[in-house]
């Protein structure tokens, strides 16, 4: 009886696993048909997954319409930067809150997790007035700061599952053998969180290119902003989307994420496990 319930269990389970990536491959797929129909076929009563007459012309439409090469190089300046600047801030962090527990790791743990409850619009007034101050308002390093904010605390939650993950000993013993702190971080520890930092700054690259909301209230010149924001451009003034080359442009503008999130995937899984392991 047993046996059965618990095939039956994992049954549901690859059935409910299964029903979840069809749900999330639908609207991918349906992009790609869409961006390779031409006009005619995107204005059928009777819509098709598989162009009947698959053309390019989309695509082209789509450059000769908007910069998409020149918000693309934005979003990449401002992903990559913050990117790799909330990775060099969280990791000491990281070390520290993984290694000396105590009230301030404590509390700097609980701010993390209720820094992601906090919805983008209840901050961006206040943000939109810190910039001005700053002279930061329609600048990519006004940007670059918000992404780096905003991506630090889920950065520094999976690198201290990670340092967490690392056993304390392998460093005690680096100690007995005569290493100082610095080259026993450096030669021992350090190696052992390369997967961690990467994956933790390929996961905040994502975020940061895929982000829409910051982009849109803060950049203003249209040669500043990023790849998300110029898509809204494919929308008509009454909200009329010029489907194919709107189509188009998305299915590229998502290639890069789908890669990298490919890449990482299970250095990311890896981390959050490592994340519920208390050391």
């Amino acid at each position: 009886m047993t046996l059965r319930t618990s095939r039956s269990a994992r049954t549901g389970q690859y059935l409910a696993l299964l029903a979840y990536l069809v749900f999330l491959a639908f609207p991918f797929l349906w992009l790609i048909s869409t961006a390779f129909k031409p006009p005619r076929e995107l204005g059928s009563l009777h819509p098709t997954w598989i162009p009947e007459n698959p053309t390019l012309d989309n695509f082209r439409q789509a450059f000769d319409e908007q910069p998409l090469l020149e918000a693309a190089l934005n979003s990449l300046t401002a992903a990559l930067s913050a990117a790799l600047i909330a990775v060099v801030i969280a990791t000491p962090m990281a070390y520290v809150m993984a290694r000396h527990r105590n009230k301030l790791s404590a509390a700097a743990t609980g701010w993390v997790v209720v820094s992601q409850a906090f919805p983008f619009v209840l901050v961006i007034i206040p943000l939109f007035l810190i910039l001005k101050n700053l002279h930061l308002i329609n600048s990519l390093a006004g940007l670059i700061m918000v992404y780096v904010v905003w991506s630090l605390p889920f950065a520094l939650w999976m690198l201290v599952g990670y340092v967490r993950a690392v056993p304390h000993e392998l460093e005690e013993a680096a100690a007995v053998d005569g290493a100082s702190r610095l080259r026993t971080l450096v030669s021992v520890t350090a190696p052992l969180l390369a997967p961690g930092i990467v994956a933790t700054a390929l996961f905040a690259f994502i975020t940061a290119w895929n982000e829409f909301f910051f982009a849109l209230v803060l950049l203003k010149t249209p040669s500043m902003q990023t790849l998300p924001v110029v898509l809204t451009h494919f929308l008509g003034a009454e909200g009329v989307a010029d489907l194919g080359p709107l189509a188009a442009a998305a299915f590229l503008a998502t290639l890069p994420s789908l890669v990298v999130f490919v890449l990482i995937q299970k250095r990311i899984t890896g981390g959050m496990m490592a994340g519920a392991v208390k050391a």
